[in-house]
């Protein structure tokens, strides 16, 4: 699994067997739809998995944060995506309760 930050300053998560060919794709513009129009990208961050599976199930995972919770764990600070999670689920919380009966 590995997350590129786009020329936009925005994260493309993804997965691949071949990390170093993946991400020059990208760059030669024959990566995902999404990063075609944000060259060039850089890669940040890499996790390694056994499987495609897994590599691709952490994608989906990863794809589904905020832009905050994908900075944490870029920048390696796994205290801070727990904050970050906790913060998330008051915010819903309050917004649950202050909706009317």
């Amino acid at each position: 699994m590995y997350i590129l930050e786009c020329a936009d300053g925005s994260f493309y998560v993804g997965s691949t067997w071949h990390i170093l060919e993946r991400v020059q794709q990208h760059n030669e513009g024959m990566g995902a739809a999404y990063t075609r129009n944000r060259l060039p990208v850089a890669l940040v961050y890499t996790e390694e998995y056994a499987s495609i599976a897994e590599a691709y199930g952490r994608e989906k995972q990863v794809q589904g944060w905020n832009r905050r919770k994908r900075r944490a764990l870029i920048e390696g600070r796994p205290e801070d995506l727990r904050d970050i999670e906790r913060l998330q689920k008051l915010r819903r919380t309050a917004e649950g309760n202050a909706r009317p009966p």
